[in-house]
């Protein structure tokens, strides 16, 4: 008969459940539910699997597999956890588990994965990650945000070219600098180029490089993107709306491995892990032509899907609170979020995403004058434009109607909150004020880019290539909160 599949689980009703399911596919079980009870069992006989939860009665169950592992090379460990966060996730990698479930777990795909692991008969891997990597800024609990971090754990083990699909603001880039910091490169550089603030004409030259005397203007040897990123890892972001031109080329580097710079003649060899991104549904351009197919399939080898925040629950409270500590970090006053605070940010639409959420929450942090933000707070900041101080640069405000201050009272006050360095003043003021200033304006024309370019007496593709540098979506105050 097959050895028995080891569950150390201390919640008697899961363990009924996941035990049933399992005696349904012909596994024997046995069970006990504590680390002492475990190591006791494991010393007795073999076992084909372990499945064990992380909070037991007498310590945690992720800290102690490295002992298991290193007796029982060969068994396959599977991790059940309720503290459903990244850190737990990627402990959980790190340990040397076969596989991560979250609490509460599709029962199906678990029956799968012991039935999978059972059959590997491969010892785990641990991936290379260090402590000081863990507790990444990725907040969140909800059913949703565990099967990215689920993904997440499973990338950093390879160097699967990786495509991160979502809406704008769902931190597509967080998600790509935890990819790339928790996996074996991350010693080498994090290169991130955003391919759609990158005039046509120059965009080749950006990600490959260029030789001297390439095309007019080229005085010397430029370094693309690509071999800056070598050893490490290169995030192309808004990977939709690259030209049909340059896609091209991108797809044959990825194909063969090798770049040719803007007028070289030898191409040159890259080792970079890629990942892409895009806000955009890539099947309808497929269709329509405006992206090449091939392209989509070499990119999309693993895709990892964003939830928009309306759809994360609870998760807006977290991010809220964690961005209120934040704000308390970068200078800002102190704040405990209210109850019924929390609650009303949850009724939000929010579809600028978690960076509407994070500006909005830096605004609140300045203008609340209780200690504890109330509903009356919310509502007073949602039609509040004050600029924010914080550091050497304004953290991001979201836009709304003007408020009591003009612009050289807050100019003075920030200056006097900032004291720029003398030859940097000037630098520093237009880098604090461009985005609230765009987003102003963007808020009062409802998000028309031509009547907001108009107003501010600049060409409407300079306003366009700033909100795309700056990362202001449009759409967001089309459709403001209110």
């Amino acid at each position: 008969m097959s050895q028995p599949v080891l569950l150390v689980e201390d919640d008697a009703s899961i363990a009924i459940v996941i035990t049933a399911a399992l005696e349904d596919e012909g596994l024997e079980v046995v069970r006990c539910e504590s680390i002492k009870d475990r190591d006791r069992l494991l010393q007795e006989q073999g076992y084909a699997a372990m499945l064990t939860d992380v909070v037991l009665k007498d310590g945690d169950g992720i800290e102690t597999i490295g002992t298991v592992t290193e007796a029982h090379p060969q068994m396959p460990i599977i991790i059940l956890s309720a503290q459903n966060t990244l850190d737990t996730a990627i402990r959980a990698t790190e340990s040397g588990a076969f596989e991560y479930f979250p609490k509460p777990f599709d029962l199906d795909e678990l029956v799968r994965a012991v039935k999978q692991a059972i059959g590997s008969g491969a010892s785990p891997q641990v991936a290379n990650v260090s402590e000081d990597t863990i507790g990444l800024p990725l907040v969140g609990r909800s059913p949703a945000m565990q099967a990215v971090y689920r993904m997440i754990t499973r990338v950093i083990r390879n160097d699967l070219t990786v495509l991160i699909l979502g809406e704008s603001g769902t931190g597509k880039e967080l998600v790509a600098e935890a990819i790339h910091q928790l996996g074996d490169r991350n010693r080498g550089p994090f290169v991130a180029v955003n391919t759609a603030a990158i005039p046509a004409e120059l965009i080749e030259s950006e990600l490959f490089g260029h030789e001297k005397g390439a095309f007019t203007g080229a005085v010397s040897r430029h370094i693309g993107k690509f071999e800056q990123a070598q050893g490490g890892t290169l995030f192309l972001d808004e990977i939709g709306d690259m030209p049909m031109q340059a896609q091209t080329r991108l797809l044959r580097a990825l194909q063969s491995g090798m770049i040719l710079r803007v007028g070289g003649r030898e191409e040159v060899p890259f080792d970079a892990r890629i990942i892409a991104a895009t806000n955009k549904d890539l099947a309808p351009m497929i269709e329509e032509g405006r992206f090449r197919e091939d392209l989509f399939y070499r990119l999309n080898v693993v895709p990892i899907q964003l939830p928009p925040l309306r759809e994360r629950g609870d998760d807006i409270k977290a991010l809220a609170r964690h961005f209120l500590s934040q704000a308390a970090k970068d200078g800002l006053p102190a704040h405990a979020l209210g109850d019924g605070a929390a609650d009303l940010l949850c009724k939000q639409p929010w579809r600028g995403n978690v960076r509407e959420l994070k500006n909005f929450i830096y605004r609140l942090a300045l203008l609340a004058r209780e200690d504890v933000i109330d509903e009356q707070a919310i509502h007073a900041a949602m039609n509040d434009t004050t600029p924010v101080a914080s550091g050497q640069a304004a953290p991001d405000v979201e836009a709304g109607p003007a408020g009591k201050d003009d612009l050289a009272t807050a100019l003075g006050r920030w200056l006097t909150a900032n004291a720029p360095e003398q030859g940097e003043i000037y630098a520093k003021a237009i880098a604090a004020f461009e985005r609230p200033l765009f987003e102003h304006m963007l808020f009062a024309t409802n998000g028309n880019q031509l009547r907001a370019a108009q107003m501010l007496g600049i060409n409407r593709n300079t306003l366009r290539k700033r909100l795309v540098e700056l990362e202001i979506d449009p759409e967001v105050y089309a459709n403001r909160v209110s």
